[in-house]
């Protein structure tokens, strides 16, 4: 980066973050077993290329990732990085007799501690502790309330684990915000209904949504993303590739929603695909780009195993689109035609102006 990312205003919150932020969960051997120094220097490079932001959780590795993120923090001034983590998943240590847990579902490798499900005060409390713990700091900058979403709780569960939420952990939440404990409370989910429903029952400050407003698809745009600017809530973006299949383009072994990618995305995304080979931009680009334009948008945050993929990330948002791309997409259907379309140059702009102070 020829200058240092922006910082900007996360919502209403009082926080500001870097535009683009880190995601860890890839640091908790998702999908593959990572070299534990290599894990470490990736997050190291995403400090050293002005990031600000990372999101982990308890989820990513059983806590593997949160030590990961641990480790490389204590190269850093504390007060440089904001750290956001999750709550809904507390760790039993100890290991069944005769054996080990096994790894956390989508992670090949993991700690050898078994989550349970508890979104109630006590579980909150308990959640932050243990996180607290495995980051090694003394404080948490944003605590969001992880996967309730029918893929995460099963459709049996969902209701029960969102009334636990608010019933319960959310009056955890909101003491801990009021103490200044935790700076800001909010959502990391994957799912813009439900996002919408606790938005409309509680007072969050910030939503970390994954998949739901990309490139590929929109239907965040019509109530969720309107809401969140009404009310001052900061969207945290994530999951803008869909698991990967928007970087990697249509091709054999694409992965959509962490899955192998059905035979009508693989369509779409190779149609997405040649209209932005057409004005000679990279999918990965213009999907970075893209998500950058709605105004609700305060953060991409992105994931990385390496640390030449923190300096491929930033690049894509340094480089302009032309306008036309999106018009074009539009016109052929893959697009919605009310997503509002970034400026030329998104990147430009932001990038010459002066970072203000980080909290």
């Amino acid at each position: 980066m020829a200058k240092p990312l922006p910082l900007v205003p996360l919502g209403r919150s009082g926080i500001t973050v870097s535009r683009v932020g880190f995601g860890s969960a890839p640091l908790g051997d998702f999908f593959e077993k990572l070299d534990e120094k290599t894990a470490i220097a990736t997050v190291e490079a995403a400090f050293a290329a002005s990031i600000t932001l990372v999101d982990t959780s308890p989820h990513y590795g059983n806590g593997l990732a949160e030590h990961r993120i641990g480790t490389a923090l204590r190269t850093v001034p504390r007060d440089s990085i904001v750290i956001s983590t999750k709550i809904g998943r507390v760790m039993q240590p100890r290991a069944p007799a005769g054996g080990r847990h096994p790894p956390a579902r989508g992670f090949v490798g993991s700690l050898p501690h078994k989550p349970a499900f508890d979104y109630s005060y006590d579980g909150v409390m308990r959640s932050l502790e243990q996180s607290l713990l495995r980051l090694g700091t003394d404080r948490i900058d944003i605590l969001l309330v992880h996967d309730i979403d029918a893929w995460s709780q099963g459709e049996d569960m969902v209701e029960s684990r969102y009334r636990e939420t608010m019933d319960s952990g959310y009056r955890a939440l909101d003491e801990l915000r009021s103490a200044g404990v935790v700076k800001a409370i909010g959502l990391g989910l994957d799912d813009h209904d439900w996002c919408e429903r606790f938005l409309r029952e509680g007072d969050f400050d910030a939503v970390l949504l994954a998949g739901r407003y990309s490139l590929l698809e929109q239907p965040a745009l019509a109530t969720l993303l309107p809401l969140a600017l009404e009310k001052g809530v900061g969207i945290m973006l994530g999951g803008i590739f869909n698991s990967g299949i928007l970087a990697t383009g249509a091709v054999p072994g694409a992965r959509y929603n962490y899955e192998a990618a059905p035979p009508e995305i693989m369509e779409r995304v190779a149609k997405i695909e040649a209209v932005c080979r057409s004005h000679g931009v990279p999918l990965a680009r213009a999907a970075v780009q893209f998500a950058l334009g709605h105004p609700a948008i305060s953060t991409l945050v992105l994931g990385a195993v390496q640390p030449a993929e923190i300096a491929r990330n930033l690049s894509a948002i340094e480089e302009s689109v032309p306008a036309g791309l999106w018009s074009d997409l539009k016109t052929e259907g893959l697009l919605d035609p009310a997503a509002p379309a970034p400026k030329e140059e998104p990147a430009q702009s932001n990038l010459s102006q002066e970072p203000t102070a980080c909290p």
